[in-house]
Parts: C-alpha cells; sequence; structure tokens
C-alpha cells in the first residue's frame, strides 16, 4: 500500500495530495498495514517517544528508563537536536534508537513540496551529525503527511511508523476491562509526549504484569521494516 502511495507520487511529479497517513486510531489499525500503525511482535510492545530532545525532559525519561532497564526509539526535531546536542547524544549513549519526527514540529500538509523536502533532509542530517547514527524511522508530525513527505522519506532511507496507541489512551484503560481494547495489546506501539510523561512508570509497570517485553522499534519485528544497524 506504502509503495503504491509512494510510486503514484513520484509518477504525478511529485504531486502535493492529500494525506497519506490517519491518525485516528481504529482507522489507523484496521485500514494501514502493520509496519505503518507500528504492529510487531505479540510479546513485544515498542516505547516510543515524539519531539525532544529537552534539557529538562530528556534527563527526566533517560532516568526512569534506566531504572526499569528499557530501552526505547526516541522521534526528534532536528531544530531540539541542534540546540541541544549534548542531550540527543546521550540518548544514543544510553543505547536508545533515534528516528525523525522533522526538523520542526509543522503539520506537513500545510507546507510546499520543496519546504517537506528540506525539513526531512535537515533533520536527517542534523541527527546523524550530532548522534553518529543514521536513523531508520520516521513519524510525520501529528501523523499526517502528504505524498510528498512519504517521497521524500523513502529516498532518506526512512521506514514511516505511527503507534496503535498514546500514553493517555494507555493509562485511561489500565483497568481490566480494556485489556482486551486492540491498541493496548502485546505487538503494539505506544508513544509517550512530553505532557504525558508522568505516566511513563505507570505504563512501565503496567507492561511488566502483562507480560510484555518493551523496546524499541528495531526489536519490535515490524512487517516490512528494513534491518537495523
Amino acid at each position: 500500500m506504502i509503495e503504491a502511495i509512494v510510486t503514484a507520487a513520484a509518477a504525478l511529479g511529485g504531486a502535493h495530495a492529500g494525506p497519506a497517513l490517519a491518525v485516528f486510531g481504529p482507522l489507523r489499525r484496521c485500514v494501514l498495514p502493520k509496519r505503518l500503525s507500528g504492529i510487531g511482535r505479540p510479546g513485544h510492545v515498542a516505547l516510543t517517544f515524539d519531539g525532544g530532545p529537552d534539557p529538562q525532559v530528556t534527563p527526566e525519561l533517560l532516568r526512569v528508563l534506566g531504572r526499569h532497564h528499557v530501552r526505547a526509539t526516541f522521534f526528534l526535531l532536528g531544530e531540539n537536536v541542534e540546540r541541544h546536542p549534548a542531550q540527543a547524544r546521550d540518548i544514543v549513549g544510553e543505547g536508545h534508537e533515534v528516528g525523525v519526527l522533522g526538523h520542526q514540529h509543522r503539520l506537513l500538509l500545510r507546507r510546499l513540496p520543496h519546504a517537506v523536502a528540506h525539513d526531512l533532509s535537515r533533520a536527517t542530517a542534523a541527527i546523524t551529525a550530532v548522534t553518529g547514527r543514521q536513523p531508520s524511522w520516521w513519524r510525520p508530525p501529528y501523523g499526517l503527511a502528504s505524498s510528498t513527505a512519504l517521497f521524500q522519506a523513502r529516498c532518506l532511507g526512512l521506514t514511516p511508523v505511527l503507534w496503535t496507541c498514546s500514553a493517555r489512551e494507555w493509562t485511561r484503560a489500565a483497568a481490566p476491562p480494556a485489556v482486551s481494547r486492540p491498541g493496548l495489546r502485546g505487538g503494539g506501539t505506544i508513544v509517550v509526549r512530553d505532557r504525558d510523561r508522568g505516566t511513563l512508570p505507570e505504563i512501565l509497570r503496567d507492561c511488566h504484569a502483562r507480560g510484555h517485553v518493551v523496546g524499541r522499534l528495531r526489536d519490535h519485528g515490524v512487517p516490512g521494516a528494513g534491518a537495523m544497524p
């Protein structure tokens, strides 16, 4: 499906089409391929963070993850990496994985094709230069991307991936009756944003109680994704 979208975009000369990825949970899980929605191995939960690095938030997250001996995937903003390179290097230094969110956190559907291409290229270059790691994953801001963005991501060797649930969905549904909700099962990808970082210990305890292994996207077994270095 994603390959067909990208091919069509290229055939149209990089036409700036409408949203190619859906942000709505039920649609994301039921319609999109497993690779795009972040569904992997049944006993594993991929833990991801969006928007850093931040000099206050990032150290806090790393401390919690360190206490629980968990590694995760951080989708970074290029401009934040340039402002806070030490925190970006700390993420990689502690064994976590980095992905691309963009250079700025802006809705791609409202940007011209050349601006989208520049945003992704600059973000990827900044993350690679500062951390010494070539990102393999890309998550569009707000979960929405144009065909131009998908084509550019492919050119940069980035695999698009969204999420099956957010931290808020997880914690609201932590009671036993909600265990069967598709986004909360093992095999899902959870996204934690800065405003929800206080829920991280609860998420980790809950995953452990359910017998799930929590880790990076590279360890998640997402179908169709390229092998991670």
